[in-house]
């Protein structure tokens, strides 16, 4: 019995991994919601160009030559706008 079942699953699986790579290849587009976000962080880049760092409550973002690197959100956060949290030092 066990073996009839691993001889049905097998080939399923294998069919599945087989089409993965083709789908994972696929670049998703942003959600209106993202594209807004997006939006609105390069918006507040502009308005605060003396500003290093900075956070939305759920993450927190540094800027490398012009662009912002994120950490990754933290679980059940609710996001808030933007507020600098390490001006640039002159």
């Amino acid at each position: 019995m066990t073996r009839t079942i691993a001889g049905l699953i097998l080939p399923f699986l294998l069919a599945i991994s087989g089409t993965s790579p083709a789908l994972s290849a696929d670049a998703p587009q942003p959600t209106p919601q993202e594209q807004t976000q997006m939006e609105s962080m390069k918006e507040f880049i502009q308005a605060n160009p003396d500003c290093k760092e900075f956070t939305d409550q759920c993450s927190v973002c540094t800027l490398a030559d012009g662009k912002a690197e994120c950490s990754t959100p933290q679980i059940a956060c609710v996001k808030q706008a933007y507020q600098c949290s390490a001006p640039a030092s002159k």
